[in-house]
């Protein structure tokens, strides 16, 4: 006679007997044992920990934001500084153009003053030397007729 061993009688997988329930109570024991020792203790640990990392998160994201708002208004402030150095250079320049041309025409000025003053005393000079020559042309002509006088 063949008998399959799940319907085995006795000492068989599926025995009907006091264990049974004796086993489903140690489950039920094991599973409130376990959940009141260590699985309440580690989802409250890991209930704070979640907490703390949210917080955590949202202050960091609070101190981003702000630290946003702060490089726009630093590099608005920035750009604000950029453009009135650079106005600021350039009124330099224009100022120091100014005062180049300024320097330039005074320069031109006095070297055309000190040119013409050069001018004039060269034609003094000339004009002394030649009046000069001219006396000494004359009395030299005076002396030579004087002799050429005498002579006779």
């Amino acid at each position: 006679m063949l008998t399959f061993p799940i319907f085995a009688t006795e000492g068989g997988l599926f025995d009907i007997n006091a264990t049974l329930p004796l086993m489903a109570i140690q489950i039920v024991a094991l599973t409130y044992l376990l959940n009141s020792l260590f699985f309440k203790p580690v989802g409250n640990i890991v209930e704070n920990r979640e907490k703390y990392v949210s917080k955590n998160f949202q202050e960091a994201k609070n101190k981003l934001a702000e630290v946003e708002s702060l490089e726009s208004d630093l590099l608005s402030q920035l750009q604000k500084a950029r453009s009135e150095a650079s106005k600021i250079v350039q009124e330099a320049e224009k100022d120091s153009d100014k005062l180049y041309q300024e320097a330039l025409e005074l320069a031109n000025s006095e070297a055309n003053a000190s040119k013409e003053n050069a001018r004039i005393e060269i034609e003094k000079q000339t004009s002394n030397a030649r009046k000069q020559l001219s006396e000494q042309a004359e009395e030299l002509s005076q002396l030579i007729v004087n002799r050429l006088i005498q002579s006779k």
